[in-house]
C-alpha cells in the first residue's frame, strides 16, 4: 500500500472576508435556507461589501459556500428602531452603518443545509465576538427568527414559544443555536420580517455583551493571558462490535470537548486496538495489518468529526502500512481541515516483537490555529533530543499519546514528561488507556493517569502538575494553559534552563530529510 495522500481526507476549511464574486452562490444559499423569502440583489451585496467589508465575511468548504455572516455597526440608543429590520438595516443597504458606533448588529447569518451539523454558526458567531474586541464594541445585537414556532402556532402563542425554548422545554433551529453562543433574550418583535412564514413574521431581540468593552478607549483592550483549553481522554478499551460502535463512544468526549470550547482534544495511543476485538483473532503482527485495515474509516472519521466540533483532534495514534511497512502514526486533524502526522519514532521491544513497528525518522511541528505543537508517541517522550529538537522548531505544546500496560510503565511516561517541561520550558498533555481486552494480544491490560504538566516555578502549578485523572478510570480533565505566561517564564523564570543551555560544550545533531540540523 502507497502512503496515504491526506489531501483526500482534507477539509480545506476557511474563513474569510466576503467578495462580490460569491454573489451567485450566496443567492443559491438564500434560497436553500429561507425558501419563499426575497433574496438579496446584487446591489445589496456591494453595498455592504463597499460600505462595511470586515463586517461581511464566509465560511467556505472544498471551495463551496458553506455558511455566510453580514453585519454593520450602529449606535445604540434608547429611540433605535431595533423592531424594524427594513430601518435598522437600511432594507439591506446598511447606508447607516456608523464607524463610530458602538453596537455590532447581526442582519444576517446563514449555514448551507448540505453543511449544517458541523456548528459553522458557533464559528460565525465567534468571528463576530472577535470583530467587536478588536473595534471595542460594547455588544452584539441580533434580531433572530424562530423558524419552529409555525409547528406549534396554533397551541401557544409566540411568547409562550420562545420562553419555553428558552427554559430547554422546546427546540428551535435559530433561537436554540443563538442562547446557546451567550445571547440574552431581550425581547420579542411582531412584523419584524412579515413574508417569513416559518416564524408567523416574528423574531427575537437578542443582545450579547463584550466583557472587554473600555468606554472611550480607540483600540482594542490587550488580555494579559493567552489562554488555550486541552482535553485529556483518559480511555477504557472496551470489547466492541464495528467501527460504528468505536465513533459512538468517540462522539460522546468529542462533544463534551466542543461543548466546553476547548482547542485540543488529545486521545490515547493505539485506542484504536479496541477494534481488533470486533475482528477474527489472529496472531499479533497479522492483527496489526488488519487493524491499518480500518485506516480509511479513520481518517475519514476524525477529519469530518475535526469541523464538526471546532476542535483540533490529536487523533491518538494508528496502525498504517505504507508500502508494506508497519507503522504507529499520530495524525493532528486541524479545526480548519488540515491534516499532519507524526510517525513514532522510538519502536519499544515488545512493539518490534509482537507486530513488527518500524520507525519514522523526523520530528514534526505543526502550525495550529493555537501555536505551534509537536506529538511525541509514548516512548518518544523519553528520550530527551526529541522535545529539544521540537522546541527548537518553535512547539510550545508537545501531546503525548501513551498505551501502557502497567503503572511503570505510566510512571515512565509521566516522570519523562514532567522533565521534559522543565528543560525546555513548555507544555505538556499526556493521555493513556484503561481497561481491558481479553484476548487481544498485546494490548489486554492498560494502565494510565492522564494529565496536563507545566515547568515547575511560582506562576505554575505547585507541583508542576495543572491537572490530572484519577487513576486508572475513564475519565477527562479540561485545563487552560497560559502561553503568554510560558513565554515570560522564558525570559524572567527564577531558572531559564532553554535560554542557560551551555551550546558552546554540548549540541544535539540531527538529520532530516538528508540535511544535519543541530540544537
Amino acid at each position: 500500500m502507497e502512503p496515504i495522500d491526506l489531501k483526500e481526507y482534507e477539509w480545506k476549511t476557511v474563513i474569510r472576508p466576503m467578495r462580490i464574486e460569491d454573489y451567485d452562490a450566496l443567492v443559491e444559499m438564500q434560497k436553500a435556507c429561507f425558501p419563499g423569502m426575497e433574496p438579496w440583489s446584487k446591489a445589496h451585496i456591494e453595498s455592504q461589501l463597499s460600505i462595511f467589508p470586515k463586517g461581511q465575511i464566509v465560511i467556505e468548504i472544498d471551495g463551496q459556500l458553506a455558511a455566510s455572516s453580514s453585519c454593520l455597526i450602529v449606535q445604540n440608543e434608547p429611540n433605535m428602531a431595533w423592531h424594524n429590520f427594513k430601518a435598522v438595516s437600511d432594507n439591506g443597504y446598511i447606508r447607516n452603518h456608523n464607524p463610530k458606533g458602538d453596537t455590532l448588529y447581526g442582519i444576517e447569518m446563514m449555514v448551507h443545509p448540505e453543511f449544517r451539523g458541523l456548528k459553522l454558526s458557533r464559528r460565525m458567531y465567534d468571528a463576530r465576538k472577535e470583530m467587536c474586541r478588536e473595534m471595542n464594541l460594547a455588544r452584539m445585537i441580533i434580531g433572530g427568527r424562530i423558524p419552529g414556532y409555525h409547528k406549534v402556532a396554533d397551541k401557544m402563542t409566540a411568547r409562550e414559544y420562545v420562553e419555553r425554548v428558552v427554559a430547554k422545554a422546546e427546540f428551535d433551529p435559530v433561537l436554540t443555536a443563538q442562547t446557546a453562543n451567550g445571547f440574552a433574550l431581550q425581547g420579542l418583535i411582531p412584523d419584524y420580517l412579515p413574508s417569513d412564514k416559518a416564524s408567523c413574521g416574528y423574531a427575537t431581540y437578542l443582545e450579547w455583551l463584550n466583557l472587554d468593552y473600555k468606554p472611550g478607549a480607540k483600540r482594542r483592550f490587550h488580555h494579559l493571558v493567552e489562554p488555550i483549553r486541552i482535553t485529556v481522554v483518559q480511555y477504557e478499551m472496551r470489547a466492541i462490535r464495528s467501527f460504528d460502535e468505536f465513533a459512538q463512544q468517540c462522539d460522546f468526549f468529542l462533544d463534551v470537548a466542543s461543548d466546553y470550547k476547548s482547542d485540543f482534544i488529545l486521545f490515547p495511543e493505539l485506542f484504536t486496538t479496541q477494534l481488533l476485538s470486533c475482528v477474527e483473532p489472529t496472531r499479533p503482527g497479522l492483527a496489526a495489518r488488519r487493524l491499518a485495515e480500518f485506516t480509511t474509516d479513520y481518517l475519514e472519521y476524525f477529519s469530518e468529526r475535526a469541523i464538526k466540533f471546532n476542535v483540533n483532534v490529536i487523533g491518538g495514534s494508528h496502525f498504517v502500512l505504507e508500502n508494506d511497512t508497519l507503522y504507529n502514526i499520530a495524525y493532528l486533524f486541524g479545526r480548519d481541515g488540515t491534516i499532519g502526522k507524526q510517525y513514532k519514532i522510538h519502536i519499544t521491544p515488545s512493539e518490534r516483537k509482537w507486530w513488527g513497528i518500524e520507525p519514522g525518522h523526523k520530528v514534526e511541528v505543526f502550525d495550529t490555529d493555537c501555536g505551534k505543537v509537536a506529538i511525541q508517541i509514548c516512548y518518544d517522550i523519553e528520550f530527551p533530543e526529541l522535545t529539544r529538537i521540537a522546541a527548537n522548531k518553535g512547539a510550545e505544546m508537545i501531546f503525548v499519546p501513551y498505551n501502557t500496560d502497567t503503572r511503570h510503565g505510566y510512571l515512565r511516561v509521566k516522570t519523562c514528561a514532567q522533565a521534559r517541561c522543565v528543560e525546555n520550558q513548555v507544555y505538556v498533555a499526556i493521555s493513556g488507556c484503561t481497561g481491558n481486552l481479553p484476548f487481544v494480544e498485546n494490548a489486554d491490560i492498560h494502565y494510565a493517569q492522564s494529565g496536563v504538566f507545566t515547568p515547575c516555578d511560582a506562576e505554575f502549578a505547585r507541583d508542576g502538575i495543572a491537572a490530572e485523572c484519577n487513576p486508572n478510570v475513564e475519565t477527562i480533565v479540561i485545563h487552560d494553559v497560559d502561553l503568554e505566561l510560558l513565554r515570560r517564564h522564558r525570559m524572567e523564570g527564577s531558572v531559564q534552563n532553554w535560554n542557560d543551555r551551555r551550546k558552546d560544550l554540548y549540541k544535539v545533531q540531527y538529520m532530516e530529510d538528508g540535511e544535519q540540523g543541530y540544537v
